[in-house]
């Protein structure tokens, strides 16, 4: 597949074409997924990707968790929180996922990805692989009351500049494929949904849910 974007010739590049990506994933048995995990800080992103990445791997898929704060520490530490630094952000990450995804293996994102047309165009980076935008529903309030990192304190305090939700705007998603509600549930049932619609996508079967589901009927997906 040529993922290149635009001219090239300028730069002496050229897509070079390597083994079929489907021959990884026929080697590991599975099928790629991208689930973008999109809420406030402190929603419990973090929390729930870790979850089902454990229970995913007890049930024996290859996955990767890449966590917002840990992408920050190496890849992406260049990177500040501006609008435009927030959209490279996601950008960087989204690149990332897709690399990863073309081994094979599914990819669990946490990431804040406050804007909803950065997260649509990580979806559309992913191309032909499956992508899952997973609203953590936790509404603000809660998020504050739990503030584990001690940000919203600090926001409130002035002494955090363009904080998601406090000072910098987070757009929710209109029409996620999927909504996890985090309040009054415990974590291992919050995350049961996204577990389950991940071995469903990732199965390998003579005609897979993979195919018949995205992206030709999201709705489907928002209603599992």
């Amino acid at each position: 597949m040529n993922r290149s974007r635009g001219p090239t010739s300028d730069r002496n590049l050229t897509w070079q074409h390597l083994q079929p990506r489907e021959q990884r994933w026929k080697a590991l048995g599975q099928r790629p997924v991208i689930a973008w995990l999109t809420g406030l800080s402190g929603a419990g992103k973090s929390t729930i990707a870790n979850v089902v990445d454990q229970a995913l791997t007890a049930s024996g898929r290859a996955t990767m968790v890449l966590d917002g704060d840990n992408i920050r520490h190496g890849l992406n530490s260049d990177l500040g929180f501006t609008d435009r630094d927030r959209a490279e952000n996601v950008r960087r990450v989204a690149e990332t996922a897709k690399l990863v995804a073309d081994a094979g293996l599914v990819i669990i994102v946490s990431l804040i990805s406050p804007f909803s047309a950065e997260r649509k165009a990580a979806r559309a980076i992913a191309g032909d692989v499956a992508f899952i935008e997973v609203f953590i529903d936790t509404p603000l309030p809660i998020c504050e009351e739990r503030d584990p990192k001690g940000l919203y304190f600090r926001a409130r305090a002035g002494t955090i500049p363009n904080f998601t939700g406090i000072t910098a705007p987070y757009e929710e998603p209109t029409k996620p494929d999927l909504t996890l509600a985090t309040v009054g549930q415990s974590i291992a049932d919050t995350a049961r949904p996204l577990i389950d619609m991940l071995l469903q996508l990732s199965a390998v079967s003579e005609q897979p849910l993979y195919d018949q589901i995205l992206p030709k009927n999201p709705e489907l997906m928002r209603n599992i």
